[in-house]
């Protein structure tokens, strides 16, 4: 985050909270090495990860399984000029431990698009940041919504 730039930092406690209540993000990662992004519903883990479910044939999962990827999601009330912003950037793997399958079956999301054999994709939450705009007013005061 660029700590100059008249939002608010938020800590990761508040981050996460925030994360917990939307249903939709973004996964950022590499295809043919140039960055690529796709809307996703999500769950968040009791540990911050970020649960993704999909496809076990499909090209997201055999493009970040493995790999350093960055998630993420926000709320934006254009009118109001306010809203929020988190990053989730972490290793993301395929859960192959069966008993962990089981859980997530169970408290898991589910995919949008269901597959004869879908796989859980965890996104650990090694680094997670985030910035908020509240009511309009940036952090030096500024009234963004033209009001006098």
């Amino acid at each position: 985050m660029y700590p100059n730039d008249g939002f608010r930092e938020l800590e990761r406690h508040e981050c996460l909270c925030l994360l917990a209540k939307v249903p939709v993000g973004r996964i950022v990662h590499t295809r043919q090495a140039l960055p690529a992004v796709l809307p996703v519903n999500f769950r968040l883990d009791d540990d911050g990860a970020v649960l993704l479910c999909t496809s076990a044939a499909s090209e997201l999962v055999r493009a970040i399984d493995g790999s350093v990827v960055a998630f993420e999601a926000d709320e934006v009330d254009a009118v109001a000029h306010s809203g929020w912003s988190v990053v989730v950037t972490g290793s993301a793997t395929v859960v192959t431990d069966p008993a962990e399958h089981e859980r997530l079956v169970r408290t898991g999301p589910t995919s949008w698009v269901p597959s004869p054999q879908e796989v859980f994709v965890r996104v650990e939450p090694e680094l997670v940041t985030g910035r908020e705009l509240v009511g309009g007013r940036s952090m030096y005061g500024v009234d963004l919504t033209g009001a006098t």
